[in-house]
C-alpha cells in the first residue's frame, strides 16, 4: 500500500532550525497533457462553447499560460521553474493532426525550463520525437534511454541537465518505463535500461561535479516512483507522471497528500490532461539539504481567463481539426443502433462494434476478451458515410484502451455487476466481444443473476474458467474502477491503461470492415 510511506514534513521536523541563508526553490509542473489543447470537461474531453459559457470547463494551454505568467509576475524575484513529466503527445485530434507541432508550440510560448520523455512522445517512432525536440528551446531529457545507435535521437536527448536558479545548481535527472517497448513504438535503436540504476548513476555524477540539489522528473508512474524515492539516495524531489495521479491535500478524490512523502523525500504528481498546475516550493539548508516542502495543485477552473493570444491561436490551428471532423471515415449499410435504451439492458448493435474494435486491436497480444461499458456509448450513427465526427459523437470521453489480466472469477463478478442495475438502464451494462454470456433478471442484483460466460477458443465457446487467468480489454475508465468494476483494479492486474484512443480504434475499425454492417449475434442473452 502506499500509504505506509507516508510521512508528515511536521513529524521529520524538517521546518526546525532554518538558517538565514536558506534557499528557497518554487517548482511549477504538469504531467501527462496528452494533447490538451483545449479546454476540457469533466470527462477530460474537449469543451465546447457552451461548456466555456457556463463556465464548465478547465485547464487548456491558455489558462495554463495566464496561471505561469502569473506566478511568475507573482514572484519576479523568486527562483522558479516550470516542468514537464512527459506524455504531451497523444490524446485529441491536435495530436493526430499536427503530431506533437501544437504541443511544441504552445510548450514553447508557455516557456518550459525542462521535459522528461514520457512513453508516448514515441507513438511515431524515435523520429516523431526528434521533429519535437527540433521544434523546442527547453532541454527534453531520460537518463535510461541508450540512444547511442538511434540515428534520429542520438544527442538529442540529455540524460540530465544542470540550471543555475538564483545562484544555485540544480540537478534535474529522467527515467521512462522501461515498458515503453510495449506501450509504444520506440524501435529497436532505443535501448531501455533500469531506471533505478540509471537514476543513482546520475546522481552519483551531478554530486561529483559539486550538484547537492537534485530532482527527479521522471514518467514511470506513483508506485516506480515511490520505489525510486526509497532506493536512490541524494534526491530531493520526484516529480512524477504516466500514472495520471492526483495528489491533493484538498481534493477528496486524491490518492493521497501533496507531497507524498516517502522518508525525507518528497513525491509530486498533478492528475493530467492540463487540468492542474502543480506548485511546490522547497526550502534548502546552505548545505543543500531538505528543510521543507510544501505546495498544492492549482486547479485551472473557469475562474481563470485564458490568455487571449493563446486562445486565438489554439482557435486558428483547430479550425482544420472542425472540418477533420467532417472526414468521411467509413460507411454503413444500415444505421447502428446505439440508443441508450437499448444498450444499457441488452447486446446492441454499437456496443457489438465497439468491443470489437476494441478486442480486434489488442488480439495480436493474446487479449481474449474485451468488455465494454454501454455508458461510453452515447449516440447511433446513420447508415451511409460516417464522419469522424458521428464516431466522436458516440465516443466522446477520449478514452483509451485498457489491457490487463484478471481470473475468471473476476470476469465473472464484473458482468454480475455490469448486469446489477438493468432496472435503472446504468451505463454499467457490459458489451462484450470474445465471450457470451446469460443472465437471469429474476434473480436479485449481485446475488447469482449471471448463469453461464463462455469464452471463444478457436472457432468454438467454451466454459469459462474461474481459476484461469486470462487476457482483457477495456478502457482506462471502467479499468479504473468506473461504473462498478472495482474488481479491475489494482496493482497485480499487469494492467496498461494508456493504450490508443478509443474513438480512433473505432474509425479504424469501421474503415478495415467498410461497407460496415451491423449485426447482433446473440451474445447476450437473458433467461
Amino acid at each position: 500500500m502506499i500509504t505506509r510511506f507516508l510521512t508528515s514534513v511536521a513529524a521529520l521536523g524538517l521546518t526546525a532550525g532554518m538558517a538565514a541563508a536558506d534557499y528557497k526553490l518554487t517548482i511549477l509542473h504538469t504531467n501527462d497533457l496528452h494533447s490538451r489543447i483545449e479546454s476540457i470537461n469533466k470527462y477530460d474531453s474537449t469543451c465546447d462553447a457552451e461548456g466555456e459559457a457556463e463556465g464548465k470547463c478547465f485547464g487548456g494551454v491558455a489558462r495554463l499560460k495566464t496561471v505561469v505568467d502569473a506566478k511568475r509576475a507573482e514572484m519576479p524575484d523568486a527562483n522558479l521553474l516550470l516542468l514537464d513529466a512527459g506524455d504531451p503527445f497523444q490524446g485529441s485530434l491536435f495530436y493526430t493532426t499536427y503530431k506533437g507541432a501544437a504541443e511544441a508550440e504552445f510548450m514553447e510560448a508557455i516557456g518550459y525550463d525542462v521535459m522528461a520523455v514520457g512513453n508516448h512522445e514515441f507513438d511515431d517512432g524515435p523520429a516523431g520525437l526528434a521533429a519535437f525536440i527540433d521544434a523546442v528551446s527547453f532541454p527534453v531529457i531520460s537518463g535510461n534511454l541508450d540512444l547511442s545507435s538511434s540515428a534520429e535521437l542520438k544527442g538529442k536527448v540529455q540524460n540530465h541537465v544542470v540550471l543555475e536558479v538564483g545562484g544555485q545548481k540544480i540537478g534535474i535527472i529522467s527515467a521512462l518505463a522501461t515498458d515503453t517497448v510495449e506501450t509504444s513504438s520506440p524501435g529497436k535503436d532505443v535501448v531501455f535500461q533500469d531506471e533505478i540504476d540509471s537514476l543513482a548513476a546520475d546522481v552519483a555524477a551531478l554530486e561529483a561535479e559539486g550538484v547537492n540539489i537534485i530532482i527527479a522528473l521522471n514518467h514511470v508512474g506513483l508506485a516506480k516512483d515511490i520505489e525510486i524515492a526509497e532506493k536512490v539516495p541524494g534526491i530531493d524531489l520526484v516529480v512524477g507522471g504516466h500514472s495520471h495521479t492526483l495528489l491533493s491535500n484538498t481534493d477528496d478524490g486524491a490518492a493521497g497528500p501533496y507531497p507524498m512523502m516517502v522518508g525525507d523525500v518528497p513525491v509530486v504528481q498533478a492528475y493530467a490532461y492540463s487540468k492542474y498546475l502543480g506548485e511546490i516550493e522547497l526550502t534548502f539548508d546552505d548545505d543543500g539539504n531538505l528543510v521543507s516542502a510544501q505546495g498544492e495543485p492549482i486547479l485551472l477552473d473557469a475562474s481563470i481567463t485564458p490568455d487571449p493570444d493563446i486562445a486565438a491561436r489554439v482557435a486558428e490551428m483547430g479550425a482544420p481539426i472542425e472540418e477533420m471532423k467532417k472526414r468521411v471515415v467509413a460507411s454503413a449499410s444500415d444505421a447502428i443502433e446505439g440508443s441508450r435504451d437499448i444498450c444499457r439492458v441488452q447486446e446492441c448493435e454499437m456496443g457489438n462494434l465497439v468491443a470489437d474494435a476494441m478486442l480486434a486491436r489488442v488480439a495480436d497480444q493474446g487479449v481474449q476478451i474485451a468488455i465494454a461499458n454501454s455508458g461510453g456509448l452515447r449516440a447511433s450513427i446513420d447508415a451511409g458515410d460516417v464522419t469522424m465526427g458521428e464516431v466522436l459523437t458516440v465516443l466522446p470521453f477520449q478514452n483509451t484502451l485498457s489491457t490487463f489480466e484478471i481470473s475468471g472469477q473476476g470476469i465473472i463478478d464484473a458482468l454480475e455487476n455490469g448486469v446489477s442495475q438493468v432496472e435503472e438502464v446504468k451505463g454499467r451494462f457490459p458489451q462484450v466481444a470474445g465471450l457470451k454470456f446469460t443472465w437471469d433478471p429474476s434473480v436479485a442484483p449481485n446475488e447469482g443473476r449471471i448463469v453461464e460466460v463462455l469464452v471463444a477458443e478457436g472457432d468454438s465457446y467454451v466454459p469459462i474458467d474461474p481459476n484461469k487467468t486470462y487476457l482483457v480489454v477495456t478502457n482506462n475508465y471502467v479499468r479504473n474502477g468506473g461504473d462498478g468494476y472495482k474488481m479491475f483494479t489494482g496493482d497485480d492486474k499487469n494492467a496498461y491503461d494508456f493504450g490508443p484512443d478509443l474513438a480512433d480504434v473505432t474509425a479504424e475499425y469501421l474503415a478495415a470492415n467498410a461497407p460496415y454492417t451491423p449485426y447482433l449475434d446473440g451474445r447476450i442473452q437473458r433467461k
